[in-house]
């Protein structure tokens, strides 16, 4: 289990954070949804140890890692650009970082991964010769092939569109359940939120505004800037909400 205990966190004498507590249970995804600069992405680095809390503390199965550094917390990312190699192909991106940590994953553990994401008739393709779905399934195979036990994503479909997208959640989806992966999404996006997480926390100015499941945020927001986020991000009707995650 994942735990955040009363988080703050300033930059230049703006606080950022403010008092943020939370829990997040083994292999659930959890959405961190917000407008701009409602500090979800400063949340996303404290939790990858990026950056430090000026107060409260970070507990990790019941160790305080708080002061732990990034790479030794086993916390992998994968950025909103993908952050790959444009000089190698896709293959050796996925093997990338095996090279220092060759018994992390076994050869027959990382051929399942690549079936896993479908990349097989991909693996020999320079980057720049791949979509962007394919290129985000590079990015989540190069970090599952490292295990880490918390899979931290930064707007992962933020640049795909239609049945790429309907494909990637799907995906990220079956990942956390088969790896019992506990999974946090960073998104600007109501409807990602809702369709793909168990518990979606929303921030507004660094506040914690309602971290629960998305029926629960769906029948009952718990602030009206909740309800008003949600029915204008997604311009829809009021009465309209509920019917539409219905169907997901």
């Amino acid at each position: 289990m994942l735990k955040l205990e009363k988080i703050c966190k300033s930059f230049d004498g703006v606080k950022i954070l403010d008092d943020i507590s939370l829990s997040i249970s083994d292999g659930e995804i959890v959405s961190i949804l917000g407008s701009s600069g409602s500090g979800k992405t400063t949340l996303l680095n404290l939790i990858l140890g990026l950056i430090k809390p000026e107060e409260g503390k970070i507990v990790f199965n019941e160790n305080d890692i708080t002061n732990v550094p990034m790479e030794r917390r086993n916390f992998n990312i994968v950025f909103q650009d993908y952050a790959l190699f444009p000089n190698m192909n896709a293959i050796k991106n996925i093997r990338y970082g095996l090279k220092n940590y060759p018994d992390r994953s076994t050869d027959e553990e990382v051929e399942s991964l690549i079936d896993l994401l479908d990349l097989r008739e991909h693996l020999n393709k320079k980057i720049d010769m791949l979509s962007g779905g394919q290129k985000q399934r590079v990015a989540l195979a190069r970090t599952l092939v490292m295990k880490p036990q918390i899979l931290l994503l930064d707007e992962p479909l933020s640049a795909l569109d239609g049945v790429i997208k309907e494909s990637i959640k799907e995906k990220i989806v079956k990942i956390a359940n088969d790896f019992k992966l506990t999974t946090i999404i960073v998104t600007h996006d109501p409807e990602e939120a809702l369709t793909i997480s168990d518990k979606v926390l929303i921030i507004n100015k660094g506040h914690v505004e309602q971290f629960a499941s998305p029926d629960e945020i769906i029948k009952n927001p718990a602030s009206e800037f909740v309800s008003d986020f949600i029915l204008k991000q997604l311009n829809i009707k009021k009465n309209n909400i509920y019917k539409l995650f219905e169907r997901q």
